[in-house]
């Protein structure tokens, strides 16, 4: 479990670090489609990752 979460936050950080490249990148594009995608991925990511931490603690699997 603790490697699920790891890399789901790992894969929003590298989504994060890729979106700011392309923003700094396509200065000239403001509507920049690699910008889009790359916010759609961090975007799918931490909801997957939240879901995952709800559904994970519902079952027990997390302890308080």
């Amino acid at each position: 479990m603790k490697l699920v979460v790891l890399i789901l936050l790992a894969g929003v950080v590298i989504s994060l670090m890729t979106g700011l490249f392309f923003l700094v990148r396509d200065r000239d594009q403001p509507d920049s489609p690699r910008l889009l995608t790359a916010l759609k991925v961090r975007v799918v990511m931490s909801v997957i990752l939240v879901l995952f931490l709800v559904i994970a603690y519902s079952i027990g699997w997390i302890q308080q």
